[in-house]
């Protein structure tokens, strides 16, 4: 990432000062920055850390651990593949496979143009529905292999 502006330093200050009478603030500051912009790196995290007193390996750890968090910026569109057991068990990664082919991605990464994140999600609560496909919220039921070029495509094209 390319040195921070001034005004999201600013920004990222103001986020930290928010929950200063917080007992235990991280959580809501991180939240907070990642709804802000979307990612978490390496340099906001070393600004929160001299903000708080808390070590930037326990924020660190935070950022990595839990799987909304992201240190890399995420696509417009993030395609959220259930891989809890009843997906799994309807053929969850056939679906994400094909969406690997698709893409031209792994789970985890952003297509070059910035149009799509693709991750392998735990268990998002929609069993009855398996697979299930969540894409920026929405979420797509008993997805096929052969739905995942229109599902795509129609993102594409909103583009």
């Amino acid at each position: 990432m390319a040195k921070l502006q001034e005004h999201a330093v600013v920004q990222i200050l103001k986020i930290c000062d928010r929950y200063q009478d917080e007992k235990t603030p991280l959580m809501m500051i991180l939240s907070d920055i990642q709804n802000e912009y979307g990612y978490i790196p390496l340099e906001v995290q070393e600004i929160v850390s001299q903000q708080t007193g808390i070590s930037v390996a326990e924020i660190y750890g935070v950022v990595t651990f839990y799987s909304f968090f992201s240190m890399t910026p995420k696509g417009k569109n993030v395609i959220g593949v259930c891989m809890g057991t009843a997906c799994y068990v309807k053929g969850a990664q056939q679906v994400i496979d094909r969406f690997q082919e698709v893409l031209k991605i792994q789970p985890g990464q952003t297509t070059p143009d910035g149009l799509f994140t693709l991750d392998a999600l735990r268990c998002i609560g929609t069993c009855g529905i398996a697979p299930a496909v969540s894409i920026n919220g929405k979420v797509y039921p008993k997805v096929s292999v052969s739905d995942v070029p229109d599902i795509v495509e129609a993102y594409r094209k909103e583009a």
